[in-house]
């Protein structure tokens, strides 16, 4: 079976989960921890070679601060479960804005934890605008450069581009998800809710993509 390099995870449903559950919103970001460690051991097993979490978003710190603290805590939480596991690590987002966690600081360039291996990528007060922020400034100088990568423009320049995209919760749509290396990503959708997170939902993705027509538009 043909399998993708690079998967691209979208976590979404966690607040609807708490809700379907009588729980207040805020209490669903804790449970999709653990899936997170199953997915990432699945995927190493698997062979795939980057995985890349979409943590939280710029826009999604406008919610209130309760859930904000909520899913901040979780991403923190979650990066320091990964810490623990052979990786490659990197926390991509915009430090200069006083949501990011300054206990996420040290991952913001990418270490090698243990053995090393797969590449492990986390998004946190991650923004598609910011990203792109470099790139828009500098386009006198991409115009000017034959030779320009427009990889190394991006905020988010080590990430490669994401073969499939897996988003959780039953939502069609990218919410900004790292804009350039997505460009020819297939997509995924798993009705269930994240923190309902099965292996099967990993398979059923994997057995779908492998009968995609991949021509990357040629």
């Amino acid at each position: 079976m043909r399998i993708p390099n690079h998967i691209g995870v979208i976590p979404d449903g966690n607040r609807r989960w708490s809700l379907a559950r009588g729980l207040s919103k805020e209490n669903g970001y804790d449970k999709g921890l653990d899936p997170g460690v199953q997915l990432f051991r699945l995927c190493q097993e698997i062979g795939i070679k980057e995985l890349t979490y979409y943590g939280f978003t710029m826009d999604n710190t406008k919610r209130p601060s309760i859930q904000t603290k909520a899913f901040t805590d979780a991403c923190i939480r979650a990066v320091e479960l990964l810490s623990k596991e052979d990786a490659s690590l990197l926390v991509v987002g915009n430090t200069e804005s006083q949501m990011f966690p300054k206990e996420l600081i040290p991952y913001t360039e990418r270490k090698n934890i243990g053995k090393g291996g797969i590449k492990v990528n986390f998004l946190v007060n991650y923004g598609w605008d910011w990203d792109l922020s470099r790139l828009i400034s500098d386009t006198k100088n991409i115009k000017n450069s034959l030779k320009s990568n427009i990889l190394c423009y991006l905020n988010s320049y080590d990430i490669s581009r994401v073969d499939l995209i897996i988003r959780w919760g039953g939502m069609r749509r990218l919410s900004g998800f790292l804009p350039v290396q997505s460009i020819y990503s297939d997509f995924y959708v798993v009705d269930d809710y994240w923190p309902d997170f099965k292996p099967e939902h990993l398979f059923n993705a994997l057995m779908w993509y492998d009968k995609q027509d991949i021509t990357l538009g040629g």
